[in-house]
């Protein structure tokens, strides 16, 4: 008889995981990327270069670098940082992380207790949402336009807050590429969120893992950059520009709030093959594998939005983004995009319903994520065909009327 480990779990515990069966035939889920845009010889190549090397100093937690992570991941790091972001930061400024998901953690961990308030905008990533949901955290979510969080509703929710005697813990946004609206917020209103963030001595957490996959490569300053108070915690990510599976991601921070982190992170380090690897891959060669990405991405892109127009028409509503690897779909009203993804995925096509992805339910419950990195050009088409068949049959959604221009959100 197998044991029963169910008293045992603590009251508050997530869910149980369910048992993996493998991906959909049609997978729009998930921060998956291009598997053939993985710079596949480079990375062996600099994996063989590297290991011949250094590779004794394997023998040593943190490669003799200390608990921050390879120091010569984190130098190149500084150097990215101030030539694309406008970052003035050294590699002590840095820690690796195992992806941003720990650097969300680490974060949390250093700074929220139960019952803190957290304002981020109101679409967001769901990793993120599940984890304030988890922590007990109450959000505040701030509503969108084209150019990314309005920060008119910003200011008026921190007056409102501050009329309750509460005080955010931080501000939490997806400045560059916001997932999953794929909106980047200007750089006007960068300056004034910055402004908002000062008046009310309220943090801010800028997760910028998207920010290298701007389509005309010209992304704005980031938070971090722009800041004179020192109140920005920057977390970045190669999830996006190399490969998700390496699990490697940073957090830039000032000193008094990294050695809280670091206190937290008992993990012995990151991966350190991955940190070598990445460190001798991209010191030659991130500066031109970038940009042929974002190429492969922008041609899946655009033919999502033709396969979404084919067969949706402007039953289909979205807005085109200016980089990324997602989608946000608004359907027509009838569409439950929570019922949507149990009969899509019946028969193969697998979506983010738009609940899971913000704070208002109602609000996102026509729309739906869909990210477009992995599947193949042929598999997009078929796959938002059997869609789009599934909206008609279920939902009512009407056939793509002719001569129909493409749909903007």
């Amino acid at each position: 008889m197998a044991f029963d480990f169910a008293p045992l779990i603590p009251p508050g515990s997530p869910p149980p995981a369910a048992r993996w069966t493998g991906s959909a035939t049609f997978n729009f889920t998930g921060g998956n990327n291009d598997a053939d845009a993985v710079p596949l010889d480079g990375l062996m190549a600099a994996a063989q270069a590297v290991l011949a090397r250094e590779g004794r100093s394997l023998s040593h937690y943190g490669l003799s670098s200390g608990p921050q992570g390879y120091r010569p991941l984190r130098e190149f790091l500084s150097a990215k940082l101030a030539r694309d972001a406008g970052m003035a930061c050294t590699a002590d400024d840095i820690l690796i992380v195992s992806g941003s998901l720990q650097a969300l953690d680490l974060v949390n961990g250093a700074l929220l207790a139960r019952g803190d308030t957290v304002l981020c905008e109101r679409d967001n990533y769901q990793g993120t949402l599940t984890r304030y949901a988890r922590l007990g955290v109450e959000l505040v979510g701030i509503p969108l336009d084209e150019h990314g969080m309005r920060i008119d509703a910003l200011e008026a929710a921190l007056a409102e807050l501050k009329r309750q005697g509460v005080t955010p813990k931080f501000i939490y946004t997806i400045p560059t590429v916001q997932n999953p609206t794929g909106t980047i917020l200007s750089e006007e209103r960068r300056v004034a969120l910055l402004k908002l963030a000062d008046a009310y001595v309220v943090p801010v957490v800028e997760d910028d893992c998207y920010a290298d996959l701007i389509w005309s490569g010209k992304r704005p300053p980031a938070l971090h950059a722009m800041t004179k108070s020192e109140n920005v915690i920057h977390i970045g990510s190669f999830s996006k520009s190399i490969a998700p599976a390496l699990r490697v991601g940073f957090i830039v921070a000032p000193w008094a709030i990294m050695a809280r982190m670091l206190a937290l992170k008992t993990d012995a380090g990151s991966g350190a093959l991955e940190q070598m690897v990445l460190a001798e891959y991209c010191r030659d060669s991130f500066s031109t594998h970038v940009p042929q990405l974002r190429v492969a991405l922008r041609r899946k892109l655009d033919t999502l939005m033709e396969a979404l127009n084919e067969q949706f028409g402007t039953a289909a509503e979205f807005a085109e983004p200016q980089g990324g690897i997602f989608l946000w779909v608004k359907l027509p009203d009838q569409v439950d995009t929570l019922a949507l993804y149990q009969k899509a995925l019946a028969a193969g096509v697998a979506i983010n319903p738009g609940p899971d992805w913000s704070t208002d339910k109602a609000h996102s419950r026509s729309r739906m994520r869909l990210c477009f990195a992995s599947p193949s050009h042929a598999e997009i088409r078929e796959g938002i065909a059997v869609l789009a068949d599934i909206c008609r049959r279920e939902f009512g959604v009407p056939e793509r009327s002719a001569n129909v221009a493409r749909a903007r959100g």
